[in-house]
């Protein structure tokens, strides 16, 4: 794992595509995140519907037929992200960035985040790929909440989001989530790494919005247990769509784009 790793991946010109893909969804995602109601436990599981999307472009590449895996899994996950959303009613936050609890926040994934990097190193394959990518799957769940940050500080100007940590921080996220990214893709078959990822962003970016954001969810017991019912159900849905000889026809070592 080195970033050694990208330039030799900047003369391919499919990474390239895919790079450019990734940054005009980020945009748009930013664009989502910004304003008074781009609330980050709002955004982040419809994020995870991408795959419906790579499912049906896979679908017309390849001229394969849908099996029960891919049809259980799309069910799955709308169900799950609908079930989250009407449970939750996820409602605007205090938007405060300056609290203890948001260092506290970062400081814990940023050492979990190390943890995972620490022990891929002294792993290979199928570990080291799911290590790897439990890493990248977290920092961009971190990505997701400092650009929310950075768009609540554009409200004030320009010169107030450049002055602040933000951009930068989403920028370092997103460098360092897509190294560990095409290194867990390197290590094992995509179907491996891509569960990790897609399950990973979406927990982390819900808890970032509640805990730093101060983003409000129902938490009667019946609700909490509908929204951990959809959480689980979204989840089992990423993972039967990831495993899908659709999406996963790649082999060891190929590098691939995140498909965020």
């Amino acid at each position: 794992m080195s970033f050694r790793l990208f330039a030799d991946l900047i003369d391919k010109p499919v990474w390239l595509a895919g790079i450019v893909a990734m940054v005009s969804g980020q945009v748009l995602g930013a664009l989502a995140l910004g304003g008074g109601d781009g609330n980050v436990s709002l955004v982040e599981p419809l994020l995870t519907t991408n795959l419906l999307f790579a499912l049906a472009l896979a679908r017309l590449l390849s001229a394969q037929q849908l099996a029960w895996r891919e049809w259980g899994g799309a069910l799955l996950l709308v169900a799950g992200v609908a079930a989250f959303i009407i449970a939750a009613q996820p409602g605007s936050g205090i938007g405060l960035l300056d609290q203890p609890r948001h260092w506290i926040f970062v400081g814990v994934i940023a050492a979990i985040v190390a943890a995972t990097v620490s022990l891929a190193r002294n792993t290979a394959g199928a570990a080291r790929a799911s290590l790897l990518a439990t890493g990248a799957g977290l920092l961009f769940g971190m990505q997701d909440g400092f650009t929310r940050g950075a768009m609540l500080a554009l409200d004030g100007g320009p010169l107030r989001l450049l002055e602040s940590w933000l951009p930068y921080a989403v920028l370092a996220a997103a460098v360092v989530g897509l190294l560990l990214a095409q290194s867990a893709f390197e290590a094992a078959p995509l179907r491996v790494s891509l569960p990790a990822i897609t399950a990973a962003e979406p927990l982390v970016g819900i808890a970032y919005g509640i805990s730093v954001f101060g983003e409000r969810v129902r938490t009667a017991p019946v609700w909490l247990t509908l929204e951990a019912a959809g959480l689980i159900a979204m989840i089992v849905g990423v993972v039967l769509l990831t495993r899908s000889p659709l999406l996963a026809p790649h082999r060891p070592g190929q590098h691939l784009r995140v498909p965020r």
